[in-house]
């Protein structure tokens, strides 16, 4: 496996891409045709996009967007194929795009993480985030949600926005110092 600057991609590869952004992250990019969309309006020199890539097959891919005059990058998407989940590919995608982001200049990189499937998957879900916040960030659960991912990776809660995606179904805002 290779993590390569999505600008390399052919044709065929970024149809890849946009059908794992699809399969993986539906609620954002429910068709094919959203999903190369917003490859296209990403796809621009101010941004980083970088995919796995394994045989001339797209294994996931994601984006470091600039913000604060180049101070912090926002991850933006990241999306890695159902079948080879679990296997540090998401871990090598977000580690290249840590490494661009220090490269370009970046002292902080963060993410958004919403937490708005079904009863909510986080222990965010369903509560009121305006009783004890702090209190709520201590004790967080991430159950079975991404932002579990991004603990892992030494990330942690560096804010919430309360019923972001309706009541009790919270956007979870995580950050690294880079």
């Amino acid at each position: 496996m290779e993590i390569i600057n999505m600008i390399q991609l052919n044709e065929h590869q970024i149809i890849q891409a946009a059908q794992i952004l699809t399969d993986s992250i539906p609620i954002g990019w429910p068709t094919l045709q959203d999903a190369l969309d917003e490859i296209k309006k990403l796809l621009i020199p101010e941004n980083t996009l970088l995919a796995a890539v394994e045989n001339d097959i797209v294994l996931g891919w994601g984006g470091i967007l600039p913000e604060y005059n180049g101070n912090v990058f926002e991850i933006h998407p990241l999306a890695v194929r159902s079948d080879r989940r679990k296997q540090g590919i998401g871990r090598a995608i977000v580690a290249a795009l840590e490494n661009e982001a220090r490269k370009l200049g970046g002292l902080t990189i963060h993410v958004g993480a919403d937490d708005e499937r079904g009863d909510g998957e986080t222990s965010f879900a369903n509560v009121d985030l305006f009783d004890d916040l702090p209190g709520k960030i201590k004790s967080f659960s991430p159950g079975t949600h991404q932002s579990g991912f991004y603990l892992k990776l030494g990330y942690k809660i560096i804010g919430v926005m309360p019923d972001a995606n309706g009541i009790g179904k919270p956007d979870i805002f995580l950050g690294k110092r880079l």
